[in-house]
């Protein structure tokens, strides 16, 4: 008999996907699902009001994306436990998002069972990989060091290319962020600069080489989903 209920708050911006992973949590007896939020500016909302023990994170969202809300989400409230979810075993991604501060890492298609075994991980303290993801690391998945070459990239920068690779014009950039075209101009040239590119088609191909961006294949991950809404 378990005392206490551990609460999930679920972030994606993909319905079928929150729907799916609600589904296969509903009817385990110490876990509880207590919200959904589809970006990270919703997730942050959210925990304002509502702070739940794990928050599963999408790792890659429309907004201010997976990475940084992870930042922004601990900033707030450091005792909180991030579970990140993502279709990419490799690159950016995982290792940014482990430096983040997330317990755990796991790809979309790791089964229901795994996906259980990684909450109860991480809520008694423990942190878990998917093992397809440690072994495309090849390392600790957990240590501190950078490698990659978006490492370069401050978070502002790491923000600011990914709304880029995202179709994003440097006004709406600039919009949203509440920073003038000139700032985002400047950002925009010193990621050009340090990733040693010219153009914001060389960016999204870079980007999509090193996992930070999706390609087809990533939009292949969702239908798996839909065996836990079933």
């Amino acid at each position: 008999m378990f005392a206490e209920k551990i609460s999930i708050l679920i972030v994606d911006d993909h319905a079928l996907v929150r729907a799916g992973v609600t589904r296969i949590l509903i009817d385990e007896p110490d876990l509880l699902v207590i919200g959904e939020a589809s970006s990270g500016e919703e997730a942050i909302e959210f925990v304002k009001m509502h702070t739940p023990d794990i928050v599963i994170l999408d790792a890659r969202m429309p907004g201010i994306g997976g990475i940084e809300a992870t930042h922004r989400l601990l900033a707030m409230h450091p005792e909180l436990k991030i579970i990140a979810l993502s279709s990419i075993a490799s690159g950016v991604i995982p290792s940014q998002m482990l430096r983040a501060g997330v317990r755990s890492f796991l790809t979309k298609n790791v089964s229901v069972d795994e996906l259980r075994k990684a909450i109860r991980m991480v809520q008694s303290g423990q942190r878990y990989v998917t093992p397809e993801v440690a072994t495309q690391m090849a390392v600790d998945p957990f240590n501190k060091k950078g490698g990659s070459l978006f490492d370069k990239l401050s978070r502002r920068e790491m923000q600011i290319g990914q709304m880029l690779t995202d179709g994003k014009k440097v006004s709406q950039i600039a919009e949203y962020l509440s920073l003038s075209p000139k700032t985002v101009y400047s950002y925009r040239y010193r990621i050009f600069e340090k990733l040693g590119i010219r153009s914001d088609v060389e960016l999204t191909i870079l980007a999509v080489k090193h996992g930070l961006a999706a390609d087809a294949r990533e939009l292949d991950e969702l239908p798996r989903f839909k065996r836990f809404a079933g």
